[in-house]
């Protein structure tokens, strides 16, 4: 097996330019170079593209990749073209051209990834074709659409398994950002009919910077965001299309490179926007959550969020669309009570069992948990996805941005409530007991009886219920039943109510404070440039965008970001000490050497 990761290692220079797999690469490519059935749960930004392409060129033999998208098909192979890999995809999009070279490749067996949608998989005629060219494998991205008990689920999905069947005995390789155990033991058993190899790696993304603030000012909150961020390629999530619109107009009036995006636009409006986006630099899309899912454009800077999102697995996935380069990224999450209801009652009106809709009110609950945090964003996310973390250092409660308080007393109040109660009871009703409301509920248990009735009357409602979710976000507190609900103590909990320990709170949970400027670069990726470096910087990437459009491909297709910053750093003289930077394979250095040798040579 050393000798085939070697032989990948290989190509993994030669052809993209890298110089060694990413954290946790390797032993994926390992088990699927060695034909085990794999399902690898990587986070977003973290290669897991890689993971099927290396394998389809060392190995040879034709890969079908199962993806969601066209957007993401068409980038996919634009770039693996670019770097001289024969790819291709069958999809709505294809003029006449494009299908006949594919069907070609595909007959002479010269094709090396083939990308489809799960509805096109499902058609009996492809299958029949497919038997024939010797697929090899097949893998699977977003692979948590196949479960009910995913966040993203699509049954077009359920179809795969017997797609696999007719075309024959294939290796089948699934990866998805976010599964957590349910979700996982659903792919296994509807994508596999072997236990497959689980690789299971760390969600952290450390390069991204997490941001919270309860809604004031949106406008404002997001133009302070903004400031010194032009120049910048970002995502701006509403949660209504009008939004979308109104968001974008108001961006282009304020001098930013904007466009919106939603389901309901026409067609090739949306198409060309999204285009857009992908192909030039510093734009700004305004958009639903139909926009993203397979979006690979890695110099996307920062993510906000206009309006709370769906959930905890829906926040990773949508800021997980930030620095997928590896660079510093931003992201700043507005929320409100407005949002908090929306979001619930979306939720009620859904047509879903009672047992799906439990679970999705479950997973927003740790949101907003999440919203309301007093300790360490990064590991309060974490957390949600049962991997421990130290205190990240970045976030905005790091950083000290968010006011706290010695909370124990009032945390003790609460604690003593629960408890008291007898540790079922949710939010609601406890907080209900420290304000001293004589509910009918409360009276019937003799709860108006215990001592801690009424301690809290000084606060209110929502105070309680932010101090209760703090308590659970800090792990004093934990849910007391899987199925009902409510709260129970934990060991730090107990040490807390008897006064072995101490807590900060939250100044004031609903107004936590405005997000913290940036300094005054007019790109993230700039900061820590000298003005020579970043004027390279910017020359080259000026360069990038003219033969990006001349070649009518996306401008990271060319080179990323992390490219040009090296470029621009080490400044290499020749083609032979431009083959050393990073994400320069062989053809790729064949294709543009000879361009950007010249902006190095002739710039400043």
């Amino acid at each position: 097996m050393q000798d085939v990761l070697l032989a990948a290692r290989r190509q993994l220079k030669s052809v993209f330019g890298y110089d060694d797999f990413r954290p946790g690469q390797a032993e994926v490519i390992a088990a699927v170079l060695e034909g085990k059935p794999v399902l690898a749960v990587m986070p977003t930004g973290s290669g897991k593209s890689m993971c099927y392409q290396l394998p389809a060129l060392v190995d040879g033999g034709l890969t079908l990749v199962v993806s969601p998208l066209i957007a993401l098909m068409r980038d996919q192979v634009q770039q693996l073209r670019s770097l001289g890999v024969e790819a291709g995809s069958l999809n709505s999009s294809n003029d006449d051209e494009e299908s006949d070279r594919v069907w070609q490749a595909l007959d002479d067996q010269s094709l090396r990834l083939l990308f489809l949608s799960p509805e096109r998989l499902a058609m009996d005629g492809l299958r029949q074709r497919l038997a024939r060219a010797g697929v090899k494998r097949i893998a699977i991205d977003e692979a948590h659409c196949v479960s009910e008990w995913g966040h993203d689920f699509r049954p077009e999905y359920r179809q795969i398994r017997q797609a696999v069947e007719a075309i024959g005995s294939v290796q089948v390789i699934g990866f998805t950002a976010t599964a957590d155990r349910n979700t996982r033991n659903d792919i296994v058993e509807r994508l596999f009919d072997a236990p497959p190899s689980v690789f299971l790696h760390s969600f952290d993304r450390p390069n991204i910077d997490l941001c919270f603030a309860a809604k004031e000012q949106p406008r404002r909150q997001i133009a302070a965001f903004l400031n010194g961020r032009r120049g910048q390629s970002g995502i701006i999530y509403c949660v209504s299309r009008d939004r979308t619109e109104r968001m974008a107009d108001w961006l282009n009036e304020n001098g930013y490179e904007a466009v919106a995006y939603h389901a309901g636009m026409d067609r090739d409006l949306r198409a060309r926007n999204q285009d857009r986006f992908l192909q030039e630099d510093g734009v700004i899309v305004a958009a639903t959550v139909a926009f993203g899912m397979g979006i690979n454009k890695p110099d996307v800077r920062f993510v906000v969020h206009a309006d709370m999102p769906a959930s905890v697995e829906s926040y990773y996935q949508e800021i997980g669309r930030a620095g997928r380069d590896g660079l510093q990224s931003w992201t700043l999450t507005l929320y409100g009570v407005e949002d908090m209801a929306l979001r619930r009652r979306q939720i009620d009106e859904k047509s879903i069992d009672d047992e799906r809709r439990r679970i999705e009110h479950t997973r927003f609950s740790r949101l907003t948990m999440l919203c309301e945090s007093a300790t360490c964003r990064r590991q309060a996310l974490l957390a949600c996805f049962d991997e421990p973390s130290t205190p990240c250092g970045q976030c905005d409660i790091c950083r000290g941005e968010v006011a706290l308080y010695d909370g124990t007393v009032d945390a003790q109040k609460a604690l003593s409530a629960v408890y008291r109660t007898g540790q079922r009871f949710g939010a609601a009703y406890v907080s209900d007991v420290l304000m001293g409301v004589a509910s009918e509920a409360i009276a019937r248990n003799r709860h108006d009886q215990i001592k801690t009735f009424g301690v809290g009357s000084d606060k209110t409602k929502t105070a309680w219920t932010a101090i209760l979710r703090q308590l659970f976000a800090a792990d004093a507190l934990a849910s007391a039943s899987e199925e009902y609900g409510g709260f129970r103590l934990t060991p730090r909990g107990e040490a807390i109510l008897l006064g072995r320990e101490t807590i900060a709170l939250r100044k004031d949970a609903a107004r936590p404070p405005k997000p913290p400027r940036t300094k005054g670069a007019q790109a993230a990726a700039v900061e820590g440039l000298d003005a020579d470096d970043a004027a390279m910087f910017a020359a080259l990437r000026a360069a990038r965008l003219a033969i990006a459009r001349d070649e009518g491909v996306a401008a990271y297709v060319v080179f990323a970001d992390r490219t040009l910053l090296e470029l621009a750093r080490q400044r290499p003289m020749s083609l032979r000490e431009m083959a050393a930077i990073h994400g320069i394979g062989a053809a790729k250095l064949e294709r543009y050497g000879e361009a950007f040798l010249e902006v190095l040579l002739n710039t400043g």
